[in-house]
């Protein structure tokens, strides 16, 4: 079923509703912060592929579980920024690479095995920033 609902917090969602009046398939959730999310709901979070935009007009484009960014997927800030890689429980956990607004990345490279923010540990990423780019295109994709 589809319908529209406005929540107290000022969010409203509209999209596909399961049985048990829960958030699930194809939707567009609108935060009270100026946040949307475009994508596929679970039990009523943010699963599989989506575009979460923020309101300063950053975004993560990928793989979501839970309502967290999870998988593969990139994050582009409001600068131009982008981080392509992996991400876990909604932060950069694992391999992938920085470009920069400028579109370098950094000497020496900014690609390898990230935790949080930070780079552990420096290597060769390739098929880690290619995943990246597809659930990015396949989030950017998904339509109702």
């Amino acid at each position: 079923m589809k319908g529209t609902y406005q929540y107290p917090d000022g969010s409203q969602y509209k999209g596909d509703w399961n049985a048990d009046g829960q958030r699930e398939g194809y939707g567009h959730m609108k935060f009270p912060d100026g946040a949307q999310y475009f994508g596929i709901f679970v039990a009523g979070l943010c699963e599989g592929h989506g575009v979460m935009v923020f309101s300063d007009n950053s975004r993560y484009e990928g793989e979501f579980r839970q309502g967290k960014f999870h998988g593969n997927g990139v994050f582009t800030r409001c600068d131009g920024m982008k981080f392509e890689g992996e991400f876990q429980g909604g932060k950069i956990f694992g391999q992938g690479l920085v470009t920069f607004s400028d579109g370098s990345h950094g000497l020496p490279r900014n690609e390898g095995y990230f935790e949080g923010n930070r780079l552990i540990r420096r290597g060769k990423c390739a098929d880690a920033v290619l995943a990246a780019e597809r659930a990015a295109d396949v989030a950017r994709n998904v339509k109702p």
